[in-house]
């Protein structure tokens, strides 16, 4: 079954920011090969992130996104950089966004 994704606009505007334009593609790429079997890519998060997954994109680039099954859709909350313990870490930046709630996960 294919499934849509929907990337938000902050997670476009997180890649957009990236300097290097190859590794921009190699995540929008990674991001397009969601629409297969999305559950069977990745890890499934905990804690703070619990629904979502993450899946190794360029390197130490990883894209956060969410499965609906019901609606089949992928939805692509962020993409960036890990580094474990700096603020720019991509799973700290998806918490924050989660938690102050500007994100909005349904689709139009």
């Amino acid at each position: 079954m294919k499934y849509r994704v929907l990337i938000t606009n902050t997670c476009l505007s997180l890649i957009e920011k990236l300097t290097d334009k190859k590794i921009q593609r190699t995540i929008m790429d990674r991001i397009e090969r969601l629409s297969e079997e999305p559950d069977k890519q990745g890890k499934n998060l905990v804690q703070d992130l619990s629904g979502f997954r993450s899946v190794h994109a360029a390197g130490r680039y990883r894209v956060i996104y969410r499965i609906d099954k019901h609606t089949v859709i992928v939805y692509v909350l962020a993409a960036g950089i890990r580094k474990e313990g700096d603020k720019k870490d991509i799973y700290k930046i998806a918490k924050k966004l989660l938690s102050a709630g500007l994100l909005d996960l349904k689709a139009d």
